[in-house]
């Protein structure tokens, strides 16, 4: 079956870590990953990572896409050079397309004024009190978050960021999603079992 490609943001000071769970087991489930930057020049991740995106942002379209995930970055929080992206999510989210989004990028959702309607968490509340946001009412204190398309997460948990990602797109559900977040999360042995038996 084919299936629309999920699209990684990538930009400077991207932070590497925090969606490798993610972008790993969608890949092994049969989804393309692409990377999508400011520009299709190269950029540095916060790990030192150099990544030459395979579209500029301008390019990419939610009826193109799966999915679209936000790492988090620097720069979310020391420029507005992020900003088009956080644009970028409510297109998507306006069209129906999910968007996923962990640490410093559920700030810039913040501003764009996404969390202000939807139950969402990040590192803790006053980190998006500080943007002026009006969602401190909508903040739940939780590993992540799913609300109408939209997951988010705190830096600390990039596993239940992929979790998420797994339970919206359907690559895993029931009980093997909840093993594969006890083996990867809490090295839980017994979850192997029940994920072999998947397949």
């Amino acid at each position: 079956m084919s299936r629309k490609p999920v699209h990684l943001a990538v930009y400077d000071t991207f932070a590497d870590w925090e969606t490798g769970y993610a972008t790993a087991f969608l890949a092994r489930a049969g989804y393309e990953v692409r990377t999508a930057g400011p520009a299709t020049a190269p950029v540095r991740s916060i790990g030192g990572l150099s990544v030459t995106p395979d579209l500029a942002l301008d390019g990419l379209r939610p009826e193109d896409s799966a999915l679209l995930i936000l790492p988090g970055a620097d720069l979310w929080d020391t420029s507005e050079d992020l900003a088009p992206f956080a644009r970028k999510a409510r297109e998507f989210l306006a069209a129906g397309v999910p968007v996923a989004a962990i640490c410093g990028a559920t700030a810039g959702l913040a501003r764009e004024g996404l969390l202000d309607d939807r139950d969402h968490t990040s590192a803790v509340s006053f980190y998006l009190a500080a943007t002026g946001y009006g969602g401190g009412e909508r903040y739940v204190d939780s590993d992540a978050v799913t609300d109408r398309g939209l997951i988010t997460a705190g830096p600390t948990d990039p596993v239940a960021f992929a979790r998420e990602i797994f339970g919206l797109l359907g690559v895993y559900q029931g009980e093997v999603l909840d093993a594969w977040y006890r083996l990867f999360h809490d090295s839980d042995a017994e979850a192997y079992a029940v994920l072999e038996a998947a397949g």
